[in-house]
C-alpha cells in the first residue's frame, strides 16, 4: 500500500475489504483519498485502470 497511488491524481488510496483469506485481500476496493474514485479488487488483484478504460465502462 505504500507504493500504490491513484492513477488519476497520484494521491493515497484507502483499502476497503469485502472478503479476506488470512492476510490476503480477495475482494474489496481501493478508494482515492482526494478524488474519491474507487478501484475494484477481484480475486486478490486490484484493477488500477482509469474508469473509462475498464471492461465494464459504458461505451
Amino acid at each position: 500500500m505504500d507504493i500504490i497511488c491513484c492513477p488519476l491524481d497520484k494521491h493515497e488510496l484507502d483499502l476497503e475489504v469485502d472478503e479476506r483469506d488470512d492476510e490476503e485481500v480477495l475482494a474489496g476496493s481501493l478508494v482515492c483519498t482526494e478524488c474519491g474514485e474507487s478501484y475494484p479488487i477481484e480475486d486478490g488483484i486490484p484493477n488500477l485502470l482509469p474508469p473509462d478504460m475498464r471492461e465494464d465502462a459504458p461505451a
